[in-house]
């Protein structure tokens, strides 16, 4: 299921928390696919915490807590950790983090909390919904069978990486432009991941975000730059990537073409996806005020693709940044009816 699937999911899921039909959730997914990005964008979008337990580095009495004598009694104390209404509020989302890789003895302290809400005598506040997350079997991480008993009292999704939903998420996060560009060029680097291969470092949506700051620390070195890539991404993407950004060097001038200036579309095709990415970066930084007529000219920029799924890709990118107020430019019909037969052959 697409990150943004899963993501609105995750939102109906917190409201029902408050409503009392709330279930808990468990994410599947590889590693880096972005599994607890998912839950701290759904916990951003409703202004609420996120407690994220990782249960994997935890024993069964940091969950359950420690018992001790209270007179003839033997009472159990709370984990600080847990929601708690005074302390974290009444809303939020209590995420456990890694439940596939924590031993049975430490899911097993997890069964009454997640389908129950309580542990003892401690209870999950109402307002708060549980997510869980994991790896799955052949991930070629430290993976435990989940017991029938805890798979039970969850829904599960499994969460597959979106290369139209990642350009969205890094368009909005201030990513490189010409990471976007590389990936809209080569699509199938946005996730490689083999179990069978024995890298450590390897293409995934997080790993993207840290070629992403690779670039800003090394982009004026080219030699550390490569290393730079090839630990965050693997060798082979690296090569691939650096050589992409190599070549992109004669860009035309974004920004004049923004400002209605006269300016080619180049005519190699990395170079048609790199300028692409570039002006929706560019649209992005732009205050309100001053977008409406950089979209215009993107636009009827957007028409002169000598390959029109370019100038889709472009206007649909742009979308994402702009939204609505897209459609309500004059330029946007005239772009439409040139692309009216591509787009209805795509709907066939």
């Amino acid at each position: 299921m697409r990150p943004s699937r899963i993501l609105a999911l995750l939102d109906r899921e917190f409201l029902a928390s408050r409503e009392g039909v709330h279930t808990p959730v468990m994410l599947w997914g590889p590693p880096g696919a972005g599994k607890s990005q998912l839950v701290a964008q759904a916990a951003a979008r409703h202004r609420v915490p996120v407690i994220d337990v990782r249960l994997a580095q935890m024993e069964p009495t940091d969950l359950r807590g420690i018992p001790f004598r209270d007179g003839r009694n033997v009472v159990w104390s709370v984990p600080a950790m847990l929601p708690d209404a005074t302390r974290h509020g009444e809303r939020g989302i209590l995420f456990l983090d890694e439940i596939t890789s924590a031993p049975p003895t430490v899911t097993a302290a997890a069964y009454q909390l997640i389908l129950d809400r309580r542990l003892g005598e401690y209870r999950v506040p109402e307002g708060w919904a549980i997510v869980a997350a994991g790896n799955r079997h052949g991930d070629r991480g430290l993976v435990y069978q989940m017991p029938s008993p805890l798979a039970n009292r969850l829904t599960h999704f499994d969460l597959d990486p979106d290369l139209d939903d990642w350009i969205a998420w890094a368009h909005a996060q201030g990513i490189d432009s010409r990471l976007t560009a590389f990936l809209r060029f080569r699509p199938d680097l946005l996730f490689d991941f083999d179990a069978a291969r024995a890298s450590h470092a390897f293409p995934s949506p997080r790993s993207w975000e840290f070629a992403h700051r690779a670039l800003q620390k090394f982009g004026s070195d080219p030699d550390l730059l490569a290393d730079a890539l090839k630990a965050c991404v693997g060798a082979a993407a690296a090569l691939a990537c650096k050589t992409f950004i190599d070549h992109i060097g004669a860009l035309p001038d974004v920004a004049a073409i923004a400002a209605g200036g006269e300016a080619g579309v180049p005519v190699s095709i990395d170079l048609q996806y790199a300028v692409a990415a570039a002006l929706v970066r560019h649209v992005a930084r732009l205050p309100p005020d001053e977008r409406a007529r950089a979209v215009e000219h993107v636009l009827r920029y957007a028409r002169r693709f000598p390959q029109r799924e370019l100038g889709v890709m472009l206007v649909v990118d742009l979308q994402g940044v702009v939204g609505a107020p897209l459609y309500e430019q004059a330029e946007f019909a005239h772009w439409a009816a040139d692309v009216s037969g591509l787009l209805s052959y795509e709907r066939q």
